[in-house]
């Protein structure tokens, strides 16, 4: 997927004795966004674009060995070894030392060939490190003006860490104009450096430049186009973090002190073997326990009592990602952590005042964002006709960001249609989920429509389910309503088998448990989703809901 990318200039911070103005240079692309204001925080956005810096850069996958070197030298030294092994046979010495001439005048042949090659390969990479460490980076950061806030949010290197920053008009001393909307900025490795020199006695201007914006775009010396071929994965992550921020989630706080507790631990000692977890005791009106695994040593938070309404106890993994957290602890008034379930994604917030900071972990540092699961799968999957959808997204981008109860009410629609509505455009990249505020928001990931078909959100398993319907394999059971939400049965005929599923779907249709005895699900529960005959149970439910409606 090609993203074309056209800035006027660099993003640039200027630093002076009296302040610091730091200019972002937005995509020209785009349809015109703009904002400036004067920071009154200016060390907590600081230390905060420093985290963000810190998971734009960040690597969690396993880097093999560079043997390179070692096989070159093992080459030079086998004709060594060779004549070591044949030293007792007397009789093919000669041979030996003919072949080792021989092998001897092709190394020197294969080393002249390729010493040139080598040289430049290290030559270029150093080049890169130290003149262009932009040109390592996939992608630059995606911001959004909003009528409340302005929010960047990128992703790793390896795709498994989300971040973004939410900054509150609040927390500026004065504010010019603004044009709402979502934009790329230009940020480079320079940027960062650059940041680390703002200081709380210097006045910070924060701009996102209007002057990029003009009906006639000359070449000057300023102006780069960019152009970036991005694997589908990226683009996919991104809509998979949306969607599984809008699921139910287990919530409680944690002081400062309890994560920097963590990566204390973490810090002091390295694992060599598994498992290699967080483990999350959850009791009601208790402190909240963190077990580290293999150690088994428990972190007591007593500053952090519970508040959830039944005991828990889940575990999440790739945890020494919660370091690109530990500027923040210092500036941080609490954080508020979301699970998902173990081997979950999970969701870190850094309450910064009138800044908010999201971590997003995907289930384990290997399996990124675009593997995790189909988190879409699990959101509301209620069928929504062209025309409500349409209405939705007017009604939302009219008000910039607001709750489902919120379009509900001023549509006159059912809330679920609307939530059904809300995920479509999720998962369309059109539409975040804010779980600080609780509310959607816009948020154009491009400025295109996505090839939805590329991105494969018509679901493999959810194309099974729909053949499961077509030939009318699916059997309803008993199904049950009560305060939570509402609970499914049925069996599905899948060849030869027949299977018993089980799902509860929560006041907000969401897919919050459920059983079924496939093979898929008996190894991957719901980490990767659900599996075709527990979508089949679902969709022939909201089937026989949309009938009885029709018919009232």
């Amino acid at each position: 997927m090609e993203f074309n990318y056209s800035y006027l200039g660099e993003t640039s911070v200027a630093n002076s004795s009296s302040g610091t103005n730091m200019n972002f240079v937005p995509d020209l692309n785009r349809d015109p966004t703009f904002f400036n204001g004067v920071l009154k925080n200016s060390i907590g956005f600081r230390e905060a674009m420093s985290a963000l810096h810190d998971v734009v850069v960040s690597d969690m996958r396993l880097e093999q060995k560079d043997r390179e070197e070692y096989m070159r030298w093992l080459e030079t030294q086998e004709n060594n070894f060779l004549e070591e092994a044949m030293k007792h046979h007397q009789d093919i010495q000669e041979e030996v030392r003919q072949k080792r001439i021989e092998l001897e005048t092709l190394d020197k042949t294969y080393r002249e060939k390729m010493g040139p090659f080598w040289a430049a390969q290290s030559r270029y990479f150093k080049y890169l490190l130290v003149t262009d460490m932009k040109a390592w980076y996939i992608l630059d950061p995606v911001i959004t003006v909003h009528p409340d806030c302005v929010f960047f949010e990128c992703f790793s290197k390896d795709e498994s860490t989300f971040g973004s920053l939410s900054v509150n008009y609040n927390v500026l001393e004065s504010q010019g104009a603004l044009s709402c909307g979502t934009t790329n900025i230009d940020y480079s490795e320079g940027l960062y450096n650059e940041f680390q020199k703002i200081r709380s006695y210097k006045e910070t201007k924060f701009e996102i430049a209007a002057d990029g914006f003009s009906v006639e775009i000359e070449r000057e010396a300023g102006y780069q186009e960019v152009k970036i071929d991005l694997p589908d994965s990226w683009v996919r992550g991104f809509l998979q973090v949306s969607s599984a921020m809008s699921l139910p989630l287990v919530s409680f706080d944690l002081s400062p002190a309890d994560i920097y507790n963590i990566c204390f631990k973490l810090r002091r000692k390295k694992e060599v073997f598994g498992p290699r977890s967080l483990r999350f005791q959850l009791s009601p009106g208790k402190p909240v326990q963190i077990v580290i695994e293999p150690w088994n040593e428990t972190i007591v938070c007593r500053r952090s009592i519970y508040k959830g309404p039944q005991e828990e106890e889940i575990r999440i993994w790739g945890r020494r990602r919660l370091h690109t957290l530990e500027r923040l602890i210092p500036v941080a008034k609490k954080f508020t952590v979301n699970l998902l379930g173990s081997g979950m994604p999970s969701f870190f917030i850094a309450d910064l005042g009138e800044m908010s900071y999201t971590l997003g972990l995907s289930g384990w540092s290997a399996n990124d964002w675009s593997k995790a699961g189909n988190f879409d799968l699990m959101a509301p999957r209620a069928e929504v006709d062209d025309y409500t959808k349409t209405q939705v997204f007017k009604k939302l981008k009219q008000h910039w960001f607001a709750s489902a109860d919120q379009l509900a009410a001023e549509l006159e629609m059912d809330k679920a249609a609307v939530l059904g509505a809300l995920s479509l455009w999720t998962q369309a990249g059109k539409v975040i989920y804010d779980m600080k505020n609780g509310v959607y928001r816009c948020r154009e990931l491009m400025k295109e429509d996505l090839p939805l078909h590329t991105l494969r959100f018509t679901n493999e398993r959810e194309e099974s389910a729909q053949k499961f319907i077509k030939t009318d394999s699916v059997k309803l059971g008993e199904c049950a309503d009560n305060s939570n939400g509402r609970t499914l049965k049925g069996r599905v005929k899948d060849k030869t088998r027949e299977y018993e599923v089980e799902l509860f779907i929560n006041n907000d249709e969401a897919l919050k448990n459920g059983t079924c005895q496939c093979n898929y699900f008996q190894q991957n529960k719901l980490y990767k989703g659900p599996c075709e005959h527990m979508l089949a149970v679902r969709i022939k439910a909201n089937e026989e809901v949309n009938k009885k409606f029709k018919f009232c």
